[in-house]
């Protein structure tokens, strides 16, 4: 039986010249009982759709009913759950459950309202917590407040728009879980809006692909029987094929093409001397251990007594390697970056870079962050420009523009040079970081969960990017990133760090995959799930919280 229908839907914003057309021409149905995932790129129209089923946005033109009645408003039949948690700071976990019921069920009993608050807020894991405010919870802890609250005005449909994605991944994995568990247990129709592919399959009857221009896409069945165990699924073949399908659409519809540049880098130097053109981006330089963390150690003075956050951070790389660092959230992957980067004083050990220690931030060492951190006044050209004039001072203004622009046009920006960065998406901003670190010509490039703030398919596309340029200059590189995706696709390779306090190298995996990668290749390529299961299994192990005893130096070095 069809629960919501979307009837030939449009919709737009503004009007005249200022008109945009977010949805067209709309038709969908979703069953009673069915887990709806609707999958597409930000700015496709996701979240204008559980708008619409909402009863908060009404459509331009079509209709949109509820059991064959026109939704005109809101209403406690569909409960929503957005990605951010609108929880009143000034209500304990019980009252901001409560206060849904009292609008809700206003004749409710007392006693009936108590034991229905309990049994959800129990049911989300939180009786624990039930006396807390919204300011004493972690995030993971505030969306598992909404989840109750939605569930507690008994609603035959949840709308979820995005409910994970503020959330660190072990996090958003769990509530997953949870989500679906509460599905299964309650019979719901569950619409699930998201930009994750992995939380799609694993949640799915059905994805549904939105095109960036607004329109349906692509429908995707999953046939991969319940329970769908996160780990299994890495060895499901039927998991594994879908993937691929699903990655492959996306980036189809939705990924540009690579730039094509017009502009070539002119022979120049920079002032800590590497060679900017292309072919010699690293000559004169030593190969072996040509980035040498030797006894690494960093230590926080605390009002309890030293706090040693890393130790014995031991790790040589070489010349031209791609490194992917990884552990969970605190394990001090960015600490290890800063230290690196000269922006975080050494406690102990060392670290040199071509022969020589890393004393203080320099230019040979370019970091980007997951905030580019722009000046919003200056345009992409101005932004990139500040660094470059300062590494070639002895180009001409001419040359100094070529460098500028070659990387700009490299990272897909050629249209958007003098666009200042104040009117710029998240995601050409961050192309902006991009392009001003290469432009250094730096020996080092350290990238700071550089994609952590962009949704998943904006992600793939930079990642895209960033291989691309970087297939073209080899810099030495490292990568602090927590997503296994990622950190395969561009490593030479993943090195594992185990959780904090005195968090250290737990394991190092080697990627022997082709160069230069694409995502579509290395998923159809029969090593990568071997991989990404090394990984996986090093993370779960560590999960929690949990202190497994790390492996000495010398047998890491001989896997």
């Amino acid at each position: 039986m069809s629960v919501l229908k979307f009837d030939n839907i449009s919709k737009s914003f503004g009007e005249g010249t200022a008109k945009t057309d977010v949805l067209k021409n709309i038709n969908l149905e979703v069953q009673e009982g069915e887990f709806l995932v609707l999958l597409g790129f930000s700015g496709s129209g996701k979240t204008t759709l559980i708008n619409l089923m909402a009863g908060l946005e009404m459509p331009t033109s079509g209709s949109v009913t509820f059991k064959g009645e026109k939704i005109t408003q809101p209403g406690p039949e569909r409960g929503v759950i957005f990605q951010s948690y609108s929880l009143m700071p000034w209500l304990t976990v019980n009252g901001n459950v409560r206060l849904a019921l009292d609008s809700v069920f206003p004749n409710m009993p007392k006693a009936e309202k108590e034991e229905r608050v309990g049994h959800y807020i129990k049911m989300v894991g939180l009786s624990h917590a039930a006396t807390r405010r919204p300011a004493e919870l972690s995030g993971g802890m505030r969306q598992r407040v909404n989840v109750a609250r939605a569930l507690a005005m008994n609603p035959e449909v949840l709308l979820l728009d995005e409910p994970l994605s503020a959330l660190d991944a072990l996090t958003r994995a769990n509530l997953a879980d949870e989500i679906e568990a509460i599905w299964d247990a309650e019979k719901k129709t569950c619409v699930l809006i998201t930009n994750d592919v992995d939380e799609a399959i694993i949640l799915a009857d059905r994805i549904i692909a939105l095109n960036p221009e607004g329109t349906l896409g692509q429908e995707f069945k999953v046939d991969i029987p319940r329970r769908r165990d996160r780990m299994e699924m890495n060895h499901h073949e039927g998991f594994k094929k879908l993937r691929a399908e699903v990655t492959k659409y996306l980036m189809d519809v939705g990924i540009a093409a690579k730039a094509e540049g017009t502009k070539t880098l002119p022979d120049v130097t920079p002032i800590h001397g590497v060679p900017s053109a292309v072919k010699d981006a690293q000559k004169g330089m030593i190969g072996h251990n040509f980035l040498d963390f030797s006894q690494l150690h960093k230590i926080y003075p605390t009002p309890k007594g030293p706090l040693t956050v890393v130790k014995d951070f031991d790790l040589k790389v070489q010349r031209g390697e791609f490194i992917s660092l990884i552990g969970h959230s605190g394990c001090g992957k960015s600490t290890v970056l800063t230290m690196a980067a000269g922006l975080n004083p050494i406690s102990k050990g060392g670290i040199r870079l071509d022969g020589r220690h890393v004393e203080g931030a320099d230019p040979e060492r370019a970091v980007v962050f997951q905030s580019p951190n722009l000046f919003p006044w200056l345009s992409a050209k101005e932004n990139v420009a500040i660094g470059v004039d300062k590494v070639y001072p002895k180009a001409s203004q001419g040359e100094r523009q070529d460098v500028v622009e070659y990387y700009l046009e490299r990272v897909g920006l050629a249209d958007a040079m003098d666009r200042p960065a104040h009117s710029m998406s998240n995601g050409m901003k961050q192309r902006v970081g991009i392009a001003r670190a290469f432009a250094l010509s730096p020996k080092l490039l350290l990238l700071d969960e550089p994609f952590g703030m962009l949704d998943s398919l904006t992600r793939w596309e930079l990642q895209e990017v960033l291989m691309e340029v970087w297939d073209r200059t080899k810099v030495t590189a490292i990568c602090v990133t927590h997503d296994v995706d990622e950190a395969i696709l561009l490593a030479d390779r993943v090195v594992m760090m185990t959780n904090g306090p005195q968090a250290t190298i737990g394991k190092i995996v080697d990627v022997d995959l082709p160069r230069p990668r694409t995502r579509k290749a290395l998923l159809e390529h029969t090593d990568y799930y071997r991989y990404r299961q090394d990984v996986l299994n090093f993370l779960e192990e560590y999960e929690h919280g949990a202190k497994p005893k790390p492996k000495p130096a010398k047998a890491i070095a001989a896997e």
